[in-house]
């Protein structure tokens, strides 16, 4: 009970934090005003290092749903992860987690973003590695090395700001175009953190973690991050990175969605329509939507962190089991957690009118009024009928199908505590889209042709009927002819292997030949042991000049006088 009393504690300041920023948000918002505090630590040269924190709208109503998601996923903990042996390392982890978040969120200075950003990639690695078994092992140092070529850059423009004397955004956003290098190094960080091409493949292997864990994680903190970073750089957008962008993202959607169409694992569904959502964040981004990039990527932190408890639910009534072909009736078994994993599954896949609804038929139908390339339409389309596509497909799975093991008696929604914990998602997947939508978004009148107009409902409708066929299909791909392109498809562009095998297996088989050549061979020899070995023996050269010995003495003095007489 004492442990349930502290979630509780914590679930219930999170909350009242969270409304409360909500609502100083909403006020920054309607008065146009914000805070700029800054404190000058120290000089150096002609460079000041100062601490400094910005609220205005954006950081405080971000930080209020990081706060409030936080508080769920706490809550949540009590029951999923009662009996732990390091309870107390996991709320200590968790508490760094958010802690990191708040300071990158109110950070507009680079020196402070790279503490709040090398902390969260730590602390993922610590919660990642949490069970501590081959898998998690791989899983951990896959994430943690990944993340780290997104820290390398941060520190490049940091070098680079130096030239500058100031490290703050605030300080140098009229200059934009004598600060593209350091835009450029931030955005391709970004692109690291946000598990965008060619960095996707730590996102689906992060899921050995805690699933509490994956439910903070994948919704409104680690891989929020970099797409947080990219809003708060809203001026970059007037030169070439928009195309790269462009072309990543939607990449990074159609790819995902790809994936999640073949996949069983229950988690690496749901990391994978992450992976998409997050493509199609920074697709908006690349269109400078930067205000409706930030409303989708506060609608995606709620029904992905509902989705991912509720799925959390059905693992834990499984005892770990996560093949969705094992499971199935859930409608029966599972009566309200199956209704909260239909409720976020239809919102993932903008449903109306729920909350995914309103950012992402905004995104589409925006794209569709702006000056694009009709393949980057094409596939933004077909990506979000993959999202439909493979998320009527686990609906099939998880609540429709019959249950393949034989019974589900034993299954039940849990205590009480699992299912409080969704309840306050639940209302906000659902209500939460339009009334962000009226009291933040100004968005003048969209004018599309019919056809284009309907066109989002034709991709939803076909989507689903996907759906349906991929998951009365999946059990006959393997004796096709294409089963080497379903394999391509399946396993995102075998991403995982060429991402594992460069950054783990080479680094370490170079490093083991390094060491071995080098700090126990060459280097050891000419250095080190090497010399230590040879001024032994000169001392010992020496120490046997120093000895008493008459006829070392008289030679010596016979070769002094024999020079001195040469050189007279």
């Amino acid at each position: 009970m004492f442990v349930l009393s502290m979630w509780n504690l914590i679930f219930m300041l999170f909350f009242t934090f969270s409304f409360m920023l909500f609502f100083s948000s909403l006020l920054l918002l309607n008065f146009s005003f914000s805070f700029y505090f800054s404190w000058n630590i120290f000089s150096w040269g002609a460079t000041d290092i100062n601490m400094i924190f910005l609220l205005d709208w954006v950081s405080l109503m971000f930080l209020s749903f990081v706060l409030f998601i936080s508080g769920s996923v706490f809550f949540y903990s009590g029951e999923y992860m009662e009996g732990e042996i390091n309870l107390s390392r996991f709320i200590f982890l968790l508490a760094g987690f958010v802690g990191s978040m708040g300071l990158l969120i109110f950070s507009p200075n680079l020196i402070s973003i790279l503490l709040g950003w090398d902390g969260l990639g730590l602390v993922s690695y610590c919660l990642v590695i949490y069970y501590q078994n081959f898998k998690s092992l791989n899983a951990g140092t896959l994430t943690v090395l990944s993340n780290r070529v997104g820290d390398v850059l941060i520190l490049i423009a940091i070098v680079w700001m130096i030239n500058y004397g100031d490290w703050s955004f605030v300080a140098w956003m009229g200059d934009s175009q004598s600060l593209i290098l350091v835009s450029l190094l931030i955005i391709l960080a970004s692109l690291t953190k946000s598990a965008q091409i060619p960095f996707s493949a730590w996102l689906p292997a992060a899921m050995a973690a805690p699933t509490p864990v994956s439910s903070l994680v994948h919704s409104s903190t680690l891989v929020t991050a970099g797409i947080y970073l990219v809003i708060r750089l809203g001026w970059v957008y007037d030169f070439w990175m928009n195309e790269l962008l462009m072309v990543l993202s939607v990449l990074t959607m159609f790819m995902a969605g790809l994936g999640a169409c073949f996949e069983f694992d229950l988690k690496k569904i749901i990391a994978l329509s992450t992976l998409s959502q997050l493509g199609l964040m920074m697709y908006s981004l690349s269109l400078g939507l930067v205000k409706v990039a930030l409303f989708h990527l506060l609608m995606h932190a709620l029904f992905k962190a509902l989705l991912f408890m509720s799925a959390g639910c059905i693992i834990h009534g499984f005892k770990g089991w996560q093949d969705i072909r094992m499971m199935g009736n859930m409608m029966t078994s599972l009566p309200f957690i199956s209704s909260c994993f239909v409720i976020s599954n239809l919102a993932l896949s903008g449903m109306p009118f729920l909350a995914g609804f309103y950012s992402k038929d905004l995104i589409l139908e925006l794209s569709l009024m702006e000056e694009l390339n009709v393949l980057s339409l094409i596939m933004l389309f077909l990506s979000t009928g993959l999202t439909v596509a493979y998320t009527f497909r686990l609906l099939y799975y998880m609540v429709r199908r019959d249950y393949v093991l034989g019974g589900s008696g034993n299954l039940s929604d849990g205590s009480g505590v699992m299912m409080k914990s969704c309840m306050g998602l639940v209302t906000f997947s659902v209500f939460f889209g339009a009334l962000v939508s009226w009291l933040t978004m100004d968005v003048a009148s969209i004018i599309l042709p019919s056809s284009l107009k309907n066109l989002t409902l034709m991709v939803c409708i076909l989507g689903a009927l996907l759906g349906f066929f991929v998951s009365h299909s999946s059990y006959n791909f393997s004796k096709m002819k294409f089963s080497l392109a379903i394999w391509f498809s399946g396993s995102m562009w075998f991403l995982p292997y060429l991402s594992s095998q460069p950054l783990t297996f080479m680094p370490l088989k170079t490093g083991s030949e390094v060491m071995k050549l080098g700090d126990s061979g060459w280097l050891e020899f000419l250095g080190g042991q090497g010399l230590s070995g040879y001024i032994n023996g000169l001392s010992l050269k020496i120490q046997l000049l120093s000895m008493n010995s008459m006829k070392v003495f008289i030679l010596l003095i016979w070769i002094m006088l024999s020079v001195v007489m040469f050189f007279y």
